[in-house]
């Protein structure tokens, strides 16, 4: 048996544009990404902390501290509101029960605060 598993996660990166007309995806700092272990086009799941809309998308890298949601959930965001970023694997039981996902918890600017 496989369980779907924490992978890595963004924990309050805060939106710093959106633009409607994009075809799909979230632009997201890919420092950020890398350091949680998100690929570039890897499926993500988006909360609005602000709204608890939730989305599912895909993960491009971006600039230094840049969130930019786009497309059509472009309207389930607002710049400035705080976002939960998460990615997920699927294991097995032996290596879901030892694995530990890495999260990043971040600042206003979407720097990075706290490390777990």
């Amino acid at each position: 048996m496989r369980f779907k598993v924490l992978k890595g996660k963004l924990h309050w990166v805060r939106v710093t544009s959106k633009d409607l007309n994009y075809e799909g995806s979230i632009v997201i700092d890919g420092d950020l990404l890398k350091e949680v272990g998100i690929l570039p086009y890897e499926s993500v799941l988006v909360i609005n902390v602000e709204t608890g809309g939730r989305f599912e998308t895909y993960a491009i890298p971006g600039g230094k501290g840049e969130v930019k949601v786009n497309g059509g959930t472009a309207r389930l965001a607002e710049v400035g509101d705080r976002l939960i970023v998460m990615a997920f694997a699927w294991m097995d039981v032996e290596e879901a029960q030892s694995f530990k996902p890495k999260v990043l918890v971040l600042g206003e600017g979407n720097e990075v605060i706290l490390r777990k």
